[in-house]
This record gives structure tokens, C-alpha cells and sequence, in this order.
């Protein structure tokens, strides 16, 4: 009795709860805050998996894609993995993730990746040629990421990931460093486990670079010494993509052949309205997996929805296993991206 007070004290944290004065109406809001932040990249999320489950991978964090949506599940891994994601995200941008982890035993598991986007070459346009100047340019963003983890006792464990963020626009450049934090409680409830992460934790990013110099007459209408100045443009600097993430995950079959897990995420970001993600996965026998979900439910404007995919997990001997999955999700009318996720565990 005393383990279900103490779950449903947790549930009842867990749950985002705005205070409202007695007797008094609450006006709607109307100010979200999106597109003030920077280092958008990092919202896009990791691992097909993942993806397919709408997102829903708090609770669930199990294998090398934890380092992005909870570093406390790098303490799930068992021996050495590694782990290469691509997708074609819109607008034919390019994004990849890679990762490596090592179980330390008792010491805990200590992971590296590497996140990587590539907006291929644009053609660089100014007012004065709408139509190209005839150079072209990219943008380009990676995070490269260290995490450790933790199993405190047989129920809890820890996780922390720290990274250095870089963005760039041709020949300006932006950078920051920022730490993530997570926690993963098995309840007393066995088939309930319960996930927490704080991500993008850092200073404000601000770019600079030769794009934004120039050279200017201070005072055409005369003649002097000074006829040129150098000078730059003053750019603003914006925070980071802060999100909190809570979720469940709840085994609702688990027998020797089959397995049913059904999750669900509530997400606060710093630049967005609230969100909840859910998803349902079913396994055979740990060697294929049907999933699916839904994100960014309750979102306000958002375009994302349904997502869907498959897993297969292959073991070649007793020490060696490999597993592809695959992931479609929708962006409305924004149309569709196509996820792929290769895993290799020793």
C-alpha cells in the first residue's frame, strides 16, 4: 500500500499542473515563443525506433539513441555497441547520427556520438541579385556528445550527457556547450517504468564570422580623412532549445514469444506549446518489432502526426547481434520523412 501511495505521488509530479486563482478566468495564451531559440537541429530527434514510436522513448530508453532522449537508459547496455542513423529529412536536408558505448561493469557505461545535419549547397541571393550572385553556400550544424550513466540499485539509474554544439551559415559560425540530464525508475509496479530528462541545458548562441562585416562611409555628404570604416552587423543571440520531457512505459504482455509495451511522453520546451507523444510496440520472439504512434499531440500549429515502423533484431552468435529498423513519419502538409537506424551490439 505504501509503494502505491508513493508511484501515484510521483504520477501526480509527473503531471504539468498550472495554478489558477480562485474565481478568476484564465485568459488563453497566445505567445509560444517558436523560433527564438537556436540550435534548432537538436529537436529533431534520434534513432528509427524512437521515430516510430512517436517519440515515446523516455521511459524506454534502451540502446545507443538514449544519448539523445535520456543518457540515465545508457545504463540498460549490455557489453559494446554501436550505432549509425540517416534520414532524408525535409527539404532534402541531410541529417545522420553515429554512437559508441561501452558497459563498464560496476563502473557504469560511458557513450560518444555525434550528431550531423547538411543542408546541401544553396545559391547565395542578396537584394541586389534576387537571382543568385553565383556562389553558393551551406548550412551546417553537429553536436559531438559525451555521456555516462549509471544504475544506482536494481530500480534506479542515472545519466548525464555533455556536448558541444556548433552551428554554421556559410562563413559564420555559432557555438555553445550544454549538458543533458535523465533519470529512469522501474516502479514497484514491475511492468511500469518511469522516465525523466532535462535537455540542451546551456548558454545563449550568438553568430559571428566575416559574413557579418562590411565597410562604410560614416558621412557620405563630406570629404575627410575617414572615408571608410569597418564595421559589423550586431547579431542577437538566442537560448538554447531547453525541453523537459516525462513518460511511461508500460509492459502490457511480456511472455517468452510476444511482448506489447505502450508508452506515452509530455514534453515542455522553452520555444513551443506543451505536447504528449504516445506508441505501442510489439515484438516476436526479440526478433521482429511493429510499432507505431503519434507525436506532438495538443501542439499548437504543429504539423507532425502518425509515425510508423518495423525492427529487425538478428543475433549471429551468442556475443554478436545486429538490428535494422525503419521509421515513416508525417509532417502533414509538410508531406513525409523516412527514418533508418543500423545497430550493432557485441
Amino acid at each position: 500500500m505504501k509503494g502505491r501511495i508513493s508511484l501515484l505521488f510521483m504520477l501526480l509530479l509527473a503531471v504539468p499542473v498550472r495554478a489558477q486563482t480562485l474565481g478568476e478566468a484564465e485568459e488563453p495564451e497566445t505567445i509560444t515563443k517558436v523560433g527564438t531559440t537556436a540550435a534548432q537541429f537538436l529537436k529533431l530527434g534520434v534513432g528509427a525506433r524512437a521515430v516510430a514510436l512517436g517519440g515515446t522513448f523516455v521511459a524506454e530508453a534502451s540502446d545507443l539513441s538514449a544519448l539523445y532522449w535520456n543518457p540515465a537508459g545508457l545504463a540498460r547496455l549490455n557489453g559494446s555497441a554501436v550505432q549509425l542513423a540517416h534520414t532524408q529529412y525535409l527539404a532534402d536536408i541531410d541529417y545522420s547520427f553515429a554512437a559508441f558505448g561501452l558497459n563498464l561493469g560496476n563502473a557504469g557505461t560511458l557513450a560518444a556520438s555525434l550528431l550531423f545535419l547538411d543542408s546541401g549547397e544553396m545559391e547565395v541571393r542578396t537584394t541586389r541579385d534576387p537571382e543568385g550572385t553565383g556562389e553558393r553556400f551551406k548550412v551546417q550544424d553537429f553536436a559531438l556528445q559525451l555521456s555516462y550513466a549509471r544504475a544506482l540499485t536494481d530500480r534506479f539509474a542515472i545519466g548525464g550527457t555533455a556536448k558541444y554544439i556548433n552551428e554554421r551559415i556559410w562563413h559564420s559560425t555559432a557555438s555553445a556547450f550544454a549538458f543533458d540530464i535523465g533519470v529512469l525508475f522501474t516502479t514497484p509496479f514491475e511492468p511500469l517504468r518511469l522516465g525523466a530528462s532535462i535537455a540542451n541545458f546551456g548558454p545563449k548562441m550568438q553568430m559571428n564570422g566575416r559574413d557579418i562585416l562590411f565597410s562604410t562611409d560614416p558621412d557620405p555628404d563630406r570629404q575627410g580623412n575617414v572615408e571608410v570604416v569597418n564595421s559589423a552587423y550586431l547579431t542577437d543571440s538566442h537560448p538554447l532549445p531547453l525541453l523537459f520531457r516525462v513518460g511511461l512505459a508500460w509492459y502490457a504482455l511480456a511472455t517468452a514469444s510476444h511482448r506489447v509495451v505502450v508508452l506515452t511522453d509530455a514534453a515542455h520546451p522553452n520555444d513551443n506549446s506543451e505536447y504528449m507523444n504516445v506508441g505501442m510496440e510489439y515484438s516476436f520472439r526479440n526478433l521482429l518489432a511493429l510499432r507505431g504512434g503519434f507525436r506532438n499531440l495538443f501542439e499548437r500549429d504543429g504539423e507532425q502526426g502518425l509515425t510508423f515502423g518495423a525492427g529487425l533484431n538478428v543475433r549471429l552468435d551468442r556475443t554478436l547481434r545486429v538490428r535494422f529498423d525503419y521509421a515513416y513519419a508525417d509532417f502533414g502538409r509538410l508531406e513525409q520523412t523516412h527514418w533508418f537506424t543500423f545497430d550493432l551490439a557485441f
